[in-house]
């Protein structure tokens, strides 16, 4: 057998390996999404953490949404880092409309090493309830999350509940490749590692939990850390003999990459993030990318009919799965709107997969920091940098 044989057969294993896991994501989809939803009427008090760092785009309706929640009893602590932040103006004007509902707390203290995590410890300094929820600035809420959130915590075998999420909001062409990587890419993972347990994962956008478990593996200060704060956050609870609980109910995230450059950027970072939680893991979703793959494999042939076939079979594939689980499952209209541009989301991922793998460094609103090779971050002695990279989280 020559090279080139060689060569073709080891493209193909990614082609076959990302065909497979395609169908294998539309039956856990429909599996997970099957699963009957226990009705509960418990309804504790409930504090709800909101990190803020600077003027997302509609964070003033993703507040609102969390401020006209159907939930008897609950807290909003906004955290903010800096007294000269653009949100500030609006966050004390929700703050007197809702002076029941949001205690604002602004403390400053710029990112040493985990950003979030500083914001979330300078928040729970006063929150008044047990039962707590991480709830993200770009994350828009429909009213009866709360209610859907905390239900689970009800069984005390339960640790934390994460829900899904879908992008939304893309207004510009590559805030497009943002919504398919979320719909199209990390959803239909996530849920089949929920129902295989391939995998634990922590979703730190939307998570609830309770504060003797916080405490109890440390508190919060104990993750500043960790560049996946959610992850350790997750790995620690479960330690503790708790499980996750995934809830079906979906929130939106809203895509706001100003340009190109800033989503790339954001990409690697997610990546980076993903390998940081789960490094073997992430290394063998090589063997998932079937378009990339097969698009080499035709190129080797020289774009002759068999490759051209491969190709073909591979992006239908890919198309009809994800087009199943947005359309189905996810109700995602945007993302089906934008499906044409998956296969060259697809391409990108790989350069970007390949990037994380080798990149010890990320940037986090506008600090740049180093990464060990246990996900841990190294401060880089007070360099900042122009604003150019939105981490998933304030």
């Amino acid at each position: 057998m020559d090279l080139v044989s060689i060569i073709q057969i080891l493209l193909l294993i990614p082609v076959a390996g990302g065909t497979v896991f395609c169908l294998l994501c539309v039956w856990a989809a429909a599996r997970f999404m099957a699963a009957p939803v226990r009705a509960s009427g418990y309804k504790p008090p409930v504090t709800v953490l909101k990190p803020v760092y600077g003027l997302d785009k509609g964070l003033e309706e993703n507040l609102l949404s969390l401020c006209r929640q159907d939930y008897p009893d609950y807290q909003i602590v906004i955290g903010v880092q800096r007294t000269t932040d653009p949100a500030l103006p609006l966050l004390q004007r929700l703050a007197q409309e809702y002076p029941d509902r949001i205690t604002l707390v602004v403390k400053p203290s710029e990112p040493v090493v985990n950003g979030k995590v500083q914001n979330l410890v300078n928040a729970l300094e006063q929150a008044r309830h047990e039962i707590l929820i991480i709830s993200d600035s770009d994350v828009r809420l429909a009213p009866d999350y709360l209610s859907a959130v905390v239900a689970p915590l009800e069984d005390h075998t339960v640790g934390y509940v994460c829900t899904l999420y879908r992008s939304v909001a893309a207004t510009r062409w590559f805030e497009k490749f943002e919504v398919l990587s979320l719909n199209a890419d990390f959803v239909p993972s996530i849920i089949f590692s929920a129902v295989t347990g391939a995998a634990n994962f922590c979703l730190g956008a939307s998570v609830a939990f309770r504060a003797a478990d916080l405490k109890a593996i440390g508190g919060m200060a104990a993750l500043g850390d960790y560049l996946v704060e959610d992850y350790e956050l997750g790995r620690r609870l479960i330690g503790l003999g708790k499980r996750m609980h995934l809830s079906p109910h979906i929130v939106e995230v809203l895509a706001d990459y100003p340009t190109f450059s800033t989503w790339w950027h954001h990409q690697i970072y997610w990546d980076q993030n993903t390998w940081a939680a789960n490094p073997v893991g992430f290394a063998l979703t090589i063997l998932t990318r079937a378009v990339p793959f097969a698009v080499l494999y035709a190129a080797v042939r020289g774009f002759d009919m068999v490759g051209l076939d491969v190709l073909a079979a591979a992006l239908t594939m890919r198309l009809g799965t994800a087009a199943a689980i947005s359309a189905r499952y996810l109700n995602d209209r945007e993302g089906l709107r934008a499906l044409w541009l998956l296969p060259l989301r697809d391409l990108l991922a790989l350069a970007s997969w390949y990037i994380a793998l080798t990149r010890r460094t990320f940037v986090w609103r506008g600090h740049r920091f180093g990464l060990t090779k246990d996900g841990k971050i190294v401060p880089r002695d007070g360099v900042e940098l122009p604003l150019t990279v939105k981490a998933t989280a304030p």
